[in-house]
């Protein structure tokens, strides 16, 4: 069972996009994208700095929009499909889309209000996000606590991510817990906590109108990593996670259950077949990042076919 998982914002690179615009058709697709999503994606991908895509307006759209182009062409060049799907906080939208639950176009306007309406809830109160890196869990979210920081992510391979007001991240980062390194996260908000809450509400009144099918595969929730069936369900659920912990970790872990034997990860690629190599030992894995990596992730679905 080979599955497709699409990554979360922090994935972005400068000009991570170029080399996908040499692909027949992709300009195109980018362009209307870019119109959907209210952001000019082909300039953000290909000519923006660092500062200027880490903007969350910018960022979100700009992940999902390369994610839905990669896992096109990955399905363009491999002829069978994927077996299921995941995505990583914003890579949930990107995963409705691929499992058949939104239109791509439903998709990039969503996301376009999801990053505007988080970036302007982050605006309010100076937060933002930093990875604890090993360390006895129990130890690590008792430290949080009294700091008065959440464990926005659940990342699994011994990561969780800290959320909450910025100079109580500080004093994290200046006692971490025994054994653990603290690594501040280059996003602009407190991220799936209750600073998210007024985003929740406006992304929750777009999607009450946006039309939803059932998924067409095997689609699992970052809320506790189970697998939805229910394409209104699973959007509701999506919508929820804006001020949610994600729980990567018990995607993983019913992963593992559901007999997963390959992960693919769609553009821009890396950071969640990371977290796989250490939590789930053993099982293949594929960062597509550019278009040269297509041909691996393809022998990977065929080997399975086989």
């Amino acid at each position: 069972m080979i599955i497709a998982v699409f990554p979360g914002q922090g994935s972005q690179t400068p000009g991570f996009l170029t080399p996908w615009l040499e692909l027949d058709g992709v300009r195109e697709r980018l362009e209307a994208f870019s119109e959907q999503s209210g952001v000019d994606l082909i300039a953000a991908g290909t000519e923006w700095d660092a500062d200027q895509i880490r903007d969350t307006a910018v960022a979100q759209p700009l992940i999902v929009a390369a994610s839905l182009v990669s896992s096109a062409a990955l399905n363009d060049r491999a002829g069978v499909p994927v077996a299921g799907v995941a995505g990583h906080s914003v890579g949930e939208i990107a995963a409705l889309a691929a499992s058949g639950v939104l239109r791509d176009d439903d998709a990039l306007r969503l996301v376009g209000l999801r990053g505007r309406a988080m970036a302007d809830a982050a605006a309010a109160v100076e937060t933002g996000m930093s990875a604890v890196v090993g360390g006895d869990e129990t130890a690590v979210l008792e430290r949080l606590e009294s700091l008065g920081l959440t464990p926005a992510n659940y990342n699994g391979g011994g990561q969780i991510v800290a959320a909450g007001e910025k100079p109580a991240l500080a004093e994290l980062a200046a006692e971490a817990p025994r054994g653990a390194r603290v690594i501040p996260l280059q996003v602009a908000g407190a991220f799936h906590t209750r600073f998210m809450e007024s985003a929740v509400e406006a992304l929750r009144t777009a999607a009450a109108d946006v039309a939803v099918s059932d998924p067409a595969t095997t689609l699992w929730t970052n809320s506790d990593g189970s697998v939805v069936d229910d394409g209104r369900r699973a959007l509701d659920l999506v919508v929820a996670q804006v001020a949610s912990p994600v729980r990567w970790d018990r995607c993983m872990a019913s992963f593992a259950e559901h007999g997963v034997t390959g992960i693919i990860e769609l553009s821009p690629a890396g950071a969640l077949t990371g977290l796989a190599k250490r939590a789930l030992r053993g099982t293949p894995t594929v960062a597509v990042k550019t278009p040269d990596d297509l041909d691996a992730a393809v022998s990977l679905l065929k080997e399975d076919q086989a």
